[in-house]
């Protein structure tokens, strides 16, 4: 079987981020299903490795051919950019936002040249990125801006159930004003285009509700008379298979038991707390509209346990594994 090359950014240095990529690269499965190294800055990589008292050898590449993709052998692509002295754990630090931002950059050039099938993120810290002079609300907005997409977003995967934010990072006033037609009719069109990724057929997309009882007819409020169902209807004429506005205290509930197959979330919690209180630790976050495979963690850079090898791997290691699986995809199409 051919093995997908997963290039694998390793975060904010002072975050959890080179810890849990380090202890993914500790498991042989990850090894068995992609050939997986490391976006950032060997020094960062040995240290952390020291501290997990991890069993693993190091491969210093200055390009992807110095790889060797061998399990027990982490292979880093050096940037030399963070001198492990010059920051702290834990810490906001401009000089870690920048790096951070750059391994998201040069990673996704990577998958762009078709170097790589696919990258998997590290968790990025917002405001140390926004210390380093970035203003984008995340990974997300960076990658967005390197394709030249104009429609992209964020799905949230756990096992069976596919939630795909609306809005992400604001205001939840903001959140609501954001709600128009033209925005749901848009998170439809990339909802359909998602779900390429899942090969199902006959998929069905369902549209979660913004108020209470889906807006009770006006009585709530009006965002689903006047922009969500119209919109529904729009992309029902195109023949694009989605229902709704349906209320978000039940819409959730029913894709979990396998009626939909993936439910556009009006905002940031409302996706988040459904999937954090069913799987906690184990939401991978996949982008979808933009032309590369790109996963992340669906947790921050946790600065409270940096560097005391608290960190559980478990999350970036499905981020892996998934990865791997829809680069199989790439490679065989």
């Amino acid at each position: 079987m051919l093995k997908p090359i997963i290039g694998i950014t390793m975060g904010d240095a002072a975050g959890i981020g080179p810890e849990i990529t380090a202890k993914s690269l500790n498991y042989k499965e990850i090894y068995d299903v992609c050939k997986p190294f490391i976006l950032g800055d060997f020094r960062v990589i040995r240290d952390i490795i020291k501290i997990c008292n991890l069993k693993l050898n190091l491969n210093k590449a200055a390009d992807l051919k110095d790889c060797k993709f061998e399990f027990g052998t982490v292979d880093v692509l050096d940037y030399n950019d963070l001198d492990p002295s010059d920051f702290k754990f834990g810490e906001v630090n401009p000089l870690c936002g920048k790096a951070a931002v750059n391994y998201t950059i040069e990673a996704g050039k990577m998958a762009l040249e078709n170097k790589i099938h696919a990258m998997v993120s590290a968790p990025l810290h917002k405001g140390a990125m926004r210390a380093a002079g970035y203003n984008y609300e995340g990974q997300t907005q960076i990658l967005g801006e390197l394709t030249k997409s104009d429609n992209y977003g964020m799905i949230l995967v756990l096992e069976n159930l596919n939630i795909l934010m609306y809005s992400t990072h604001m205001s939840l006033r903001k959140a609501c004003d954001k709600v128009t037609y033209e925005g749901v009719f848009k998170k439809i069109l990339l909802a359909n285009e998602g779900l390429k990724f899942f090969n199902k057929k006959n998929s069905v997309i369902a549209v979660a509700a913004l108020n209470p009882h889906s807006g009770e007819g006006g009585i709530f409020g009006n965002e689903e008379t006047d922009f969500i169902a119209p919109a529904v209807n729009k992309a029902k004429e195109m023949g694009i298979n989605v229902v709704g506005p349906i209320p978000g205290d039940t819409v959730f509930v029913r894709a979990k038991n396998g009626e939909f197959d993936l439910v556009i979330a009006m905002y940031h919690d409302q996706a988040n707390i459904v999937m954090k209180i069913l799987g906690f630790g184990e939401v991978v976050t996949l982008l979808a509209g933009i032309p590369i495979i790109r996963t992340s963690t669906g947790h921050g850079t946790a600065f409270d346990i940096a560097g005391k090898n608290k960190a559980d791997e478990k999350n970036l290691f499905k981020a892996i594994e998934l990865a791997a699986k829809l680069g199989v995809k790439k490679i065989n199409n």
